[in-house]
């Protein structure tokens, strides 16, 4: 038997196309978040066929099947039994994690590991497109549609309190498969390549403000792709509670004040920003720190 567990994020720092080379690659930033995480169980068994509870989580199984066959067991069953408390399809990265947590727990069943660039790429073969919490808190810039990293900054961001909320209203989230991939145009791929250098300088000094300044940007370039409602308004109860930025899920409905953990009043800051929301009607909210 192997157990893992994995961490979902929320929403992203930064996502777009950006140079690699000779071509443009989709991809992104994600902010980490412990509030959710998913927990898998793999037991070995004598029977060639892997089965999953619960038997929606398709893609899990998928993941499952593919690790052993990179492991070397192609013809290994078991029994994978996934549970988790993220809420689907809002942008904290619940399949990500499920698909994660059976690689994981497959690997800790027969005793193999494989490096994280082959996770990568189990996760993108296994869902189409993935997130980066293989990496764990340290900050890449990740092709989440093919696996690949395009950029290592090389360590965590920095520290941020977050207060995160939900945009949609009714809490159902966006249906990330129906969603077709952003096309940008000239001058959000060129804004896509200063704020590249911006978030490399921020996470580089360890600089909660321009981070914020460069998730901000992300958001409101994401406006025309997938718009959150009363952005404007948001923004401004952001600069009024004293926050450093605002970050958005890019393909989901959360959406988070980001504060300076260490700014003066820091608490009263996040007080504040929590009564700004609740008096602009948005009460479905949660707190967490990044860097826990």
């Amino acid at each position: 038997m192997g157990r893992a567990w994995v961490a979902g994020h929320h929403g992203e720092f930064l996502q777009g196309v950006f140079p690699d080379g000779r071509s443009l690659r989709r991809g992104l930033v994600s902010v980490p978040c412990s509030l959710y995480c998913s927990e898998a169980t793999f037991t070995a068994s004598d029977e060639p066929v892997v089965t999953v509870e619960p038997a929606w989580k398709a893609k899990a199984h998928r993941a499952s099947v593919l690790a052993l066959g990179e492991l070397g067991r192609p013809a290994q069953g078991g029994r994978l039994l996934i549970r988790e408390n993220i809420p689907p399809s809002r942008g904290f990265g619940s399949s990500t994690s499920d698909v994660l947590a059976a690689i994981g727990a497959v690997q800790d069943a027969v005793g193999g590991t494989l490096p994280t660039s082959v996770v990568s790429r189990l996760a993108v073969h296994a869902e189409t497109a993935s997130d980066s919490l293989m990496f764990g808190s340290q900050v890449v810039l990740f092709a989440h549609r093919e696996g690949e990293v395009i950029e290592d900054f090389g360590v965590p961001a920095p520290p941020l309190e977050v207060i995160g909320f939900g945009t949609s209203g009714d809490g159902r989230g966006v249906d990330t498969l129906a969603l077709r991939p952003a096309r940008y145009s000239a001058w959000e791929i060129e804004a896509f390549r200063t704020l590249r250098v911006m978030l490399r300088r921020a996470v580089r000094d360890q600089d909660p403000e321009l981070l914020g300044r460069v998730s901000t940007t992300s958001a409101r370039l994401n406006q025309r792709h997938l718009p959150v409602r009363d952005f404007d308004r948001l923004e401004e109860l952001a600069r009024q509670a004293g926050a450093v930025g605002l970050q958005v899920a890019h393909s989901g409905d959360v959406a988070g004040l980001l504060f300076h953990p260490d700014a003066p009043d820091a608490q009263g800051r996040l007080e504040t920003g929590s009564a700004l929301l609740k008096r602009h009607g948005i009460t479905d909210q949660w707190r967490f720190r990044t860097d826990k």
